[in-house]
């Protein structure tokens, strides 16, 4: 961790809604004047899509459990540590992007799937953002939480994760429902192993709880809105949190333990921008001392 130049992080798994979260921080940051330097997590892939899709039907065929996303084969563990590292010493460090579609890919002239060239940040950022799925992170050979200055994890019930993930992988990239449960099921060791401990390490969890029936989440027809929710937010530090200023912000909200506080899913973007503005400026403010 480094006072001089700060990490944040947002971490989540597919599907989770870490985007909603980085639009509430992309906001913080253009309301408070502060440059950014935004990494993508996606960006530490190991492998480009045609890559993955032969990495994965050869673990498939050698070990008998496939490779994903959610764990360390895929991904470059040890790059983004060296990335919240070196950023955290000096302010710099290497990365890239990750071409997801045609229209990300048009202007680098390149194919959708692919990753563009290591570049260095651009100096001159009051911190950097990291959103993805391993801003958490632990493996044998790495562990990138240990340079994060303020984890955040986004992390809703399991069943509306997957029916979250069903229905942006159905509709927005063209996958079939059952193509989408395949990898649901291909993913599992690597989502207990590697993408729940997260949560244990982060500094806040924003957790949706839907208050309709997600029973059966292979089935859901639509995905149940914000206000058909509650959002559960735990602090590892109680200390970090105005509870009596928060509970008189946002209506209807309420403790559930002396660290935990329970808002209406409709108030989620405000709750999000009252409880890390402060914690954001604190932590520019001390690196500027």
């Amino acid at each position: 961790m480094s006072q001089k130049h700060p990490v944040i992080a947002v971490t989540g798994s597919s599907g989770a809604g870490t985007s909603t979260v980085k639009s509430s921080f992309e906001h913080i940051f253009r309301r408070e004047h502060l440059k950014a330097a935004i990494v993508e997590g996606d960006s530490f892939h190991r492998y480009d899509r045609e890559s993955m899709k032969q990495a994965v039907a050869e673990s498939e065929k050698n070990n008998g459990r496939a490779i994903s996303h959610f764990g360390p084969e895929a991904n470059e563990f040890e790059k983004l540590e060296a990335l919240f590292k070196e950023y955290g010493g000096s302010g710099s460090g290497q990365t890239r992007l990750y071409l997801h579609n045609d229209e990300e890919a048009e202007p680098w002239k390149q194919k959708a799937g692919t990753f563009t060239p290591w570049s260095p940040i651009s100096p001159g950022s009051d911190l950097l953002f990291y959103e993805g799925l391993h801003g958490g992170a632990k493996s044998d050979t790495a562990d990138v939480a240990k340079y994060v200055d303020l984890l955040v994890g986004v992390v809703p019930i399991v069943n509306l994760e997957w029916i979250q993930k069903i229905f942006r992988d159905t509709s927005a990239r063209g996958y079939s429902a059952e193509a989408v449960t395949h990898t649901i099921l291909r993913r599992m060791h690597d989502y207990v192993h590697y993408i729940t401990p997260q949560f244990s390490r982060t500094d806040i969890n924003f957790q949706r709880v839907p208050t309709v029936d997600t029973s059966n989440p292979f089935i859901a027809r639509e995905i149940p809105t914000l206000d058909e929710s509650f959002v559960v937010i735990r602090f590892r530090d109680p200390t970090k949190a105005d509870f009596p200023n928060l509970l008189s912000m946002i209506h209807d909200s309420f403790m559930s333990r002396p660290n935990t506080i329970v808002v209406p899913g409709g108030k989620m973007g405000m709750a999000i921008e009252l409880i890390l503005t402060p914690l954001i400026l604190d932590i520019v403010k001390k690196s500027r001392v």
